[in-house]
């Protein structure tokens, strides 16, 4: 049977989406790409707006009150994304992970989360269903995140020092309410607990001590944190390689205070390195995309709030599975495109990344951070 395109609404990061139910990529849980890497993992943007201002993600000055985020009616609803990721379930992913924007944003996300805890793998087991957020409302919601089966969470958080985080959050948010939000999520009891700090040299990477020591000596091991390299997602947060403070030079200074021991990776596609503390005091992560790219063994497709899918976090385009649910399309029909589109999969952004810079080639625009979630 021939290869029939869906063509696209013309919106930005657009690409058409292959219907080939003649191809063999009916769901089998065992789906490769070009470089035979599975499909294992799911991040899932629920909204593109976000409370914080983050420089490195949504900078104030594109993202004002001027700035058009998307209509509701252009956002796929719970039903629509409950529907998809149990396709892409029954193609071999365990774990969704919620994103945004800030997830939490989404009206009744509860609902949502109740739907996705209900869906299991071909093998009968439930899936690994997380969310990162910034911790605004966690607070609030940890309890109502819990009982809707929500397993675990990621909190960002950039800093200690109140001063340097209401300045990288640009809105004046103080990092009180958020380490309120971390400790009532450990007490509802949604962990392990990972915390996330995104490092930009001469920006906060002093803080990266009282981090590592605020952690291990306030939770002893039942928080995980973990350092990430200032990446160089979209077009809108003006990156520069000489705010990337390497990886191994945030161990060495950890390593220097609180003497550190390598660990073995916790899951295949695991995008940080884990270290433990020598003593036993629990574990950090770096994720160091820019300098030891990880692109081989990346296992992730990710779902923009409007049904796009992308596969990779620098990509140029998405994929349009929304015109296909709401085209009619049946769920071996939209199986059969997710399993087309992962096949025909070679992106390792990171990996080139240093040959792209030499060539800008197409000058394409990349996918924004904000729109897609980490």
């Amino acid at each position: 049977m021939g290869e029939k395109i869906i063509p696209l609404a013309d919106h930005r990061y657009a690409a058409a989406v292959p219907t080939v139910p003649g191809r063999l990529v009916a769901p089998t849980g065992l789906l490769g790409d070009r470089l035979g890497r599975p499909l294992h993992d799911l991040r899932i943007s629920v909204t593109d707006r976000c409370n914080f201002r983050c420089s490195y993600c949504m900078p104030k000055e594109v993202f004002d009150k001027h700035y058009a985020f998307l209509p509701q009616t252009s956002l796929l609803s719970f039903e629509e994304i409950t529907r998809l990721a149990g396709l892409f379930v029954a193609h071999g992913v365990e774990k969704l992970r919620l994103t945004g924007g800030e997830p939490l944003l989404r009206k009744n996300l509860e609902a949502l989360i109740a739907m996705l805890a209900a869906l299991r793998t071909p093998g009968g087991r439930p899936l690994d269903l997380t969310l990162t957020t910034n911790g605004s409302l966690l607070q609030r919601k940890a309890q109502a995140l819990k009982d809707a089966g929500l397993q675990r969470i990621t909190v960002s958080l950039d800093a200690l020092d109140d001063t340097i985080f209401r300045r990288m959050n640009d809105v004046d948010f103080p990092v009180g309410e958020v380490l309120d939000g971390i400790e009532e999520a450990r007490r509802v009891g949604l962990g392990p607990i990972k915390v996330n700090m995104v490092v930009k040299r001469g920006t906060n990477d002093h803080e990266i001590l009282p981090m590592a020591r605020h952690f291990r000596e306030r939770f002893g091991g039942q928080v995980v944190l973990r350092f990430i390299e200032y990446m160089d997602v979209g077009a809108t947060n003006g990156w520069r390689m000489n705010e990337v403070l390497p990886s191994a030079e945030v161990v060495q200074r950890i390593a220097a205070e609180f003497p550190l021991e390598p660990l073995e990776a916790s899951a295949p596609g695991e995008t940080a390195q884990r270290w433990r503390y020598a003593d036993g005091g629990g574990e950090i992560g770096v994720i160091s995309s820019v300098t030891q790219a990880f692109c081989r063994d990346c296992n992730r497709a990710r779902l923009s709030t409007e049904g796009k899918l992308f596969l990779c976090l620098f990509a140029h385009h998405g994929h349009d599975l929304r015109a296909l649910l709401r085209g009619g399309y049946d769920d071996a029909q939209i199986a059969a495109a997710i399993g087309a589109v992962w096949q025909a999969r070679d992106d390792r952004y990171s990996e080139l990344r240093g040959q792209q810079a030499a060539d800008p080639g197409s000058g394409q625009r990349r996918v924004e951070m904000h729109y897609i979630g980490g």
